[in-house]
């Protein structure tokens, strides 16, 4: 199994309604064929120096991930969605068992 895990720092500007795009974003990338198990939400806020929201993606192979990574729709919600309403992102992704 291959996992893909995402983490934003919302911008000062964001509005609600650009946090919530974000959400329903995810919802719909969630939906894709290629993804298996897909989880997101808002940090618990028990760190202030935490990241403000993850996703959490796994998927069958890399090949399946890099359908996913470079799908046009995606590749359109990051840019007209995710990226106005955040100041930073990271992601790691792994192998595991499962």
């Amino acid at each position: 199994m291959f996992r893909h895990c995402v983490m934003f720092k919302w911008a000062d500007d964001a509005s609600d309604e650009a946090k919530a795009a974000v959400a329903a974003g995810l919802d719909e990338l969630a939906k894709m064929d290629c993804v298996g198990s897909f989880k997101h939400g808002a940090d618990a806020g028990l760190r202030d120096d935490n990241y403000d929201y993850v996703a959490v993606a796994d998927f069958d192979s890399i090949a399946a991930y890099r359908t996913y990574a470079t799908d046009p729709g995606h590749l359109e919600m990051i840019a007209n969605v995710i990226r106005p309403a955040i100041s930073s992102r990271v992601a790691v992704q792994y192998h595991y068992d499962g």
